[in-house]
């Protein structure tokens, strides 16, 4: 997930994933406002594991650059078998998108099962994605110091709220906010990452005073002297400041203009499209499913 474009692809795919569960819970929300409950990933009328089967082909994909595409000999071992120091950050990378793969997975299988604990167990298996990935970074072998560290350091912050929102979700089915929340953190994870690996990874971005450098096989940003670092650590705490509240602001917006179209209508309206008739059985499906597990 190193460099501009890892950050950038990894980014984008948590922005898009992030909008669409943000649409959708709210669309869920406005239509049963009473029967409302928090689904951990949307079906869609044409495929219905359309969103769980691009996790675990995203997944798939980024594990093969991690440890097979990425590195110079397209393999990440060392002659003897063993892990090289230079490329225990790809494993860690890699981990994080097999927790993801897993999370997906597992909830095809719980979806074709349908055990009484399906719910909550599907919502385990997402934090426990999200809480891997928070302690992979938190514990990196890439030693991150200094600018990167900082955007880091609060990505870290974005993650573990991404993870206690869903882990919320257990024992809090029906909390519309909680879910909202949970969808801006993903989508703020994503919008994050890509700008770290712009502004990390773009000479023209780089913090008066700091520079890049090639370390240990990596391009790492330093800083001439103290005073430096610490006015570029104050600018990336302003970034995430910025967007922060611009992330907040759209989240809102969107959640105002979406109530206006959806306004007047009626928890059990009838629906037209397939799509709709699809939504609504999986909603009950889950309500069901959980009522079974609450007993």
């Amino acid at each position: 997930m190193g460099g501009l474009w890892g950050h950038v692809v990894h980014g984008l795919a948590f922005v898009l994933f992030g909008i669409w569960h943000l649409l959708s819970h709210m669309r869920y929300h406005f239509l049963h406002p009473k029967s409302y409950t928090s689904l951990p990933w949307f079906p869609t009328s044409k495929f219905r594991y359309l969103e769980l089967f691009l996790i675990m082909g995203g997944s798939v994909a980024s594990i093969s650059l991690e440890l097979f595409i990425s590195p110079s000999k397209h393999q990440p071992l060392d002659p003897d078998g063993t892990i090289p120091s230079s490329h225990l950050h790809n494993f860690e990378h890699s981990n994080i998108s097999l927790t993801f793969f897993v999370y997906a997975l597992f909830a095809i299988i719980l979806d074709k099962i349908q055990p009484p604990a399906q719910y909550g167990l599907t919502q385990m298996l997402g934090a426990s994605a999200f809480g891997q990935q928070f302690l992979l970074l938190h514990l990196h072998s890439t030693d991150h110091m200094g600018v990167e560290g900082q955007y880091h350091w609060l990505l870290q912050i974005v993650i573990l709220v991404s993870f206690f929102t869903t882990f919320l979700s257990i024992g809090y089915p029906k909390s519309f906010l909680n879910s909202f929340i949970r969808s801006l953190s993903i989508l703020f994870q994503g919008i994050w990452l890509m700008i770290m690996g712009i502004m990390l990874w773009t000479p023209e971005y780089i913090p008066k005073g700091c520079f890049i450098k090639l370390q240990e096989g990596h391009y790492v940003v330093r800083c001439h002297d103290h005073e430096a670092l610490e006015r570029a650590k104050a600018l990336v705490n302003i970034q995430f400041s910025w967007y922060l509240t611009g992330v907040t602001l759209f989240g809102l917006c969107l959640y105002l203009v979406l109530y206006k179209m959806f306004l007047g209508k009626v928890e059990y309206q009838s629906l037209t499209s397939s799509e709709d008739d699809d939504d609504i059985e999986t909603q009950k499906r889950n309500k069901e499913t959980f009522s079974r597990t609450k007993e």
